[in-house]
């Protein structure tokens, strides 16, 4: 009995010392692809905006932990919303790993919603990470009669926007065919500074689509002299901060209006997604995986995010591809639901 005992120990110390031996050799052919290389990560949008904030910062850091410490470099390609470079990552990107990219939030979810200028399979692509959620806030000037969610089934609401496929213009008009509000839009402003700007000036009474961190960064003295009101969110869940303001899909009226809500909703929970191409060597996928996961532990890459003015909120590339699986999965008849409105 003994020497049975003996021997299982014996296997299971070699087994432990062959995995560790696996492991380093693994390790050790990433960090020899990887020496001497150049890592780009590419950015879906022009300079100045939060997605290159995030790109740019990440270049600075995630060399010192990716094996063989290659060198990295942020490339902006902007275009359609940040299709252009999902489109390149998909068909053009090199499949060894030392391409990656940041689009936008929604452009994973386009091809599901029938957008034919997505022209790639968003469940092929190899997900790194993703550096943050997107909690989208509804506000009103504090001198309009919406003080909270339950005035905007009653009082029309004149909100601020940019073009037609903006969150502050697609789901204020969703929630009008679904539940019922009374937006109405003006649209055609630059961005967000100008549509703010337009609620100071009274030209328009709200604005339904503005970060809450930006909020809170950039317009702390709003919040402190009480110049706006919140009346909902825009995410999957609850912002820590917020508490008690209420969800965009709290407004549903039927479990299936809240499913459809929660289906427009889920691209807020990969608010800066990155992502790798298809068909990158799986030892070195995850490699990129861990070293994203660290560098956004990084108190360096964290001090340069708070001085930029970015919330960081790590999501891994793994929960990331479960997210899209479940909205890929969506009943056929929802997914029809959906698009029909969109469409409208």
């Amino acid at each position: 009995m003994l020497a049975w005992s003996w021997s299982r120990r014996l296997v299971a110390a070699a087994f432990v010392l062959f995995g560790a031996a696996d492991v380093a050799r693994a390790q050790s052919a990433v960090a020899d692809f990887y020496r001497g290389k150049t890592v780009r990560v590419l950015i879906g949008f022009g300079p100045g905006g939060s997605s290159s904030f995030y790109a740019e910062i990440l270049a600075r850091y995630m060399g010192r932990h990716l094996p063989g410490n290659p060198a990295f470099v942020a490339q902006h390609m902007p275009g359609a919303g940040g299709l252009v470079v999902a489109n390149y990552v998909a068909q053009k990107s090199p499949r060894d790993g030392t391409e990656f990219a940041i689009s936008s939030r929604n452009a994973a979810f386009e091809p599901l919603l029938g957008n034919k200028q997505a022209q790639f399979d968003s469940l092929k692509f190899n997900w790194v990470g993703n550096a943050n959620i997107e909690n989208s806030t509804c506000i009103s000037w504090r001198d309009t009669p919406l003080k909270t969610m339950n005035d905007l089934l009653t009082h029309e609401f004149v909100g601020g926007g940019t073009g037609s496929d903006s969150l502050e213009v697609s789901m204020p008009k969703m929630l009008n065919k679904v539940v019922g509000t009374k937006f109405r839009l003006v649209t055609g402003y630059p961005g967000s500074i100008e549509i703010l700007l337009a609620m100071e000036r009274g030209e328009v009474q709200g604005f339904c689509g503005i970060g809450w961190t930006y909020l809170k960064l950039r317009k702390a003295e709003w919040l402190k002299e009480k110049k706006i009101n919140l009346l909902f969110q825009m995410a999957l869940g609850k912002h820590p901060d917020l508490p008690d303001v209420p969800l965009a899909q709290d407004m549903a009226r039927t479990p299936e209006d809240r499913r459809l809500l929660e289906l427009l909703l889920a691209p807020q929970d990969m608010g800066r997604p990155f992502f790798a191409p298809q068909d990158v060597p799986a030892d070195r996928v995850a490699a990129l995986r861990e070293a994203f996961a660290r560098t956004l532990k990084d108190p360096d890459f964290l001090r340069d995010a708070e001085k930029a003015g970015v919330e960081v909120q790590f999501t891994s590339g793994e929960d990331v591809t479960a997210l899209l699986r479940r909205a890929y999965s969506a009943p056929p008849e929802l997914l029809r639901r959906a698009i029909s409105l969109l469409q409208e």
